[in-house]
């Protein structure tokens, strides 16, 4: 498995796994992120923000970028601070302190765009397929699966404050992804059903606080200077 060029701070496996809707062919995805070498952030050209790879299906943003990312509403980048502990395979001091500051991450508005926006992308994919092949109706099934998973995480943010990752009923979410698969004009109640629910006043902020971040991105970038002198 290839690395970043710095320190993995957080990581862990997302998705499927995750929501607890893996079934036996399911990949296993991973998430996490990690700090460049502050010094690299002095020259002509910034370090790479991401690290993608494949077999095993790993995605790593370095921590300024998923920070944007997270404050935003980003919901997969997010779900890294909100995992079962059982699936953090790295979780470093810093790791932990940023894992402590997620609520602070949320707000009202980022999260309805986003979750909504993303729901809104599945809509628009399960729309295209052909459901009368077997292959398709599978993929649309997926789709339908991911928009209902979205609608009922952003639902629970804003009423809660807390990211539901582990869905507390996936069989509700698979069968519900079936009907949707199906018929997708379920899809548009259950969206204009959420947007409703999320224009009631909840518990998040209007905006996040983007402070604590701020300090917390601080602190990885003094732990991560390595001062080299300039070559002779």
């Amino acid at each position: 498995m290839s690395t970043p060029p710095g320190t993995v701070l957080l990581s862990g496996i997302v998705g499927s796994t995750a929501y607890g809707l893996a079934h036996a062919g399911s990949d296993v995805d991973r998430l996490g992120l990690f700090a460049a070498p502050t010094e690299d952030f002095h020259g002509l050209h910034r370090p790479a923000e991401s690290h993608v790879t494949t077999a095993p299906d790993r995605t790593l943003h370095e921590a300024a970028k998923w920070c944007r990312l997270a404050l935003a509403g980003n919901p997969t980048a997010s779900e890294l601070v909100w995992l079962p502990d059982e699936l953090y395979e790295v979780r470093t001091p810093l790791g932990e302190e940023l894992i402590a500051i997620r609520r602070s991450l949320l707000g009202a508005r980022a999260v309805r765009t986003a979750y909504l926006g993303y729901a809104t992308q599945q809509l628009r994919k399960l729309r295209t397929r052909d459901t009368s092949d077997p292959v398709t109706r599978a993929r649309a099934a997926k789709h339908a699966r991911h928009l209902v998973r979205l609608l009922d995480q952003a639902v629970h943010l804003h009423e809660t404050g807390r990211n539901l990752v582990r869905l507390p009923d996936p069989e509700r979410v698979r069968d519900l992804g079936e009907r949707v698969a199906e018929d997708p004009a379920r899809a548009d109640r259950l969206l204009a059903a959420a947007a409703e629910r999320l224009d009631r006043p909840g518990v998040l902020p209007d905006r996040p606080d983007e402070r604590p971040a701020d300090a917390w991105l601080r602190r990885v970038r003094a732990a991560h200077w390595t001062h080299r002198p300039p070559d002779a």
